[in-house]
């Protein structure tokens, strides 16, 4: 696609209130996304945005887990979440700005070479995975391994928002291969990008496969911003924004090690909504 694609028409209606700043839902404490401080991939973008809108960024700050939408954005207090799947039903997402996968991590030093989940030696190695919410929950990796057997002792849990009181309790997982506690870690994709290279030891970074196990169970997503549902006004000036600094964007998501899969990053794909 070139870049002489018309931008989204703006809806004929005008808001009630003139917007006075880009309302941001946000995690005070989830990088490499975001956090209070703004040293975030999505703080920057908010950033970026917000200054092509010529308005202020004003943070709602929230963890970002079960009922984030429902206190943040459905209640009304912030306008826009920088990061969320394309298909989610409780907003209203942009086109996708990078698809992003799920990782195998490991120790450089290890002598291993996975690269799938049908891999036979994860059968022999301690293996760490992401659980999601109070009911420790399982991510994709977890179920790929159930499916496969692999179960058990071998694999550990590791809480995806951990303690709070602590930084950047998703990376625990991360640290956890590094002290040589499990031997691979399978991991969201822009986590490992950015907190892979700040451990103390070397570690390799590979996507998994297949993309989509059986009978369909996804580790590659698509990412977008997302508005309430009634908000297609603000969804089309954002995607103008977008299209217009989707170079910009681009080289933030460098900058911050995300990694990228499926359609050349910077193009505009046509929402799932």
């Amino acid at each position: 696609m070139d870049n002489t694609q018309p931008a989204p028409r703006l809806a004929a209606s005008a808001p009630a209130t003139p917007r006075t700043a880009l309302r941001v839902c946000s995690d005070p404490n989830n990088l490499p996304f975001s956090n209070q401080a703004g040293e975030g991939f999505e703080n920057r973008i908010a950033e970026l945005i917000a200054k092509e809108m010529k308005l202020p960024v004003e943070y709602t700050w929230w963890a970002q887990r079960r009922g984030f939408i429902r206190n943040t954005l459905r209640a009304g207090d912030c306008d826009l979440v920088i990061g969320m799947p394309s298909s989610m039903e409780l907003a209203l997402t942009t086109r996708p700005y990078y698809r992003s996968t799920y990782v195998f991590v490991y120790r450089a030093d290890a002598g291993l070479d996975v690269r799938s989940f049908d891999d036979p030696v994860l059968r022999e190695k301690r293996i760490g995975v992401h659980l999601v919410g109070d009911d420790g929950a399982n991510t994709p990796p977890a179920h790929a391994l159930a499916s496969r057997g692999i179960i058990g002792e071998k694999v550990r849990g590791y809480m995806l928002y951990g303690d709070y009181a602590q930084p950047n309790p998703p990376a625990k997982i991360l640290d956890a291969l590094a002290a040589g506690e499990i031997d691979v870690a399978i991991v969201w994709g822009p986590l490992a990008g950015y907190f892979v290279p700040r451990q103390k030891v070397a570690m390799e970074i590979v996507p998994v496969q297949p993309q989509i196990d059986v009978p369909f169970l996804p580790f590659v997503y698509d990412i977008s911003m997302g508005v309430r549902r009634d908000d297609a006004l603000l969804k089309a000036q954002v995607e103008q924004v977008m299209m217009r600094r989707r170079a910009g964007i681009d080289a933030i998501l460098d900058e911050y090690g995300v990694p990228r899969v499926g359609p050349r990053r910077s193009e505009p794909q046509e929402s799932t909504r």
